[in-house]
């Protein structure tokens, strides 16, 4: 081990629909990719569940769509 610390690189969420619809979030990259699904705080302290819109994502950003309520 050479003690370096690699550091952490976050992609941007875009959120297309839903109660979040156009708030930017940042998520964490899994295996080099946007994650399939994220879990988001809304205003109320609720977490409302977002998916990736398609499969198929290319650069730092990846689309966001709702699915509902947790």
């Amino acid at each position: 081990m050479t003690g370096r610390t690699i550091p952490r690189t976050f992609m941007q969420a875009l959120l297309t629909d839903g109660p979040l619809q156009g708030k930017p979030f940042e998520v964490e990259p899994v295996e080099g990719r946007p994650p399939k699904t994220i879990d988001l705080q809304d205003e109320h302290d609720g977490t409302l569940r977002y998916c990736l819109s398609e499969r198929n994502q290319e650069g730092m950003t990846a689309d966001y769509t709702f699915l509902h309520a947790v």
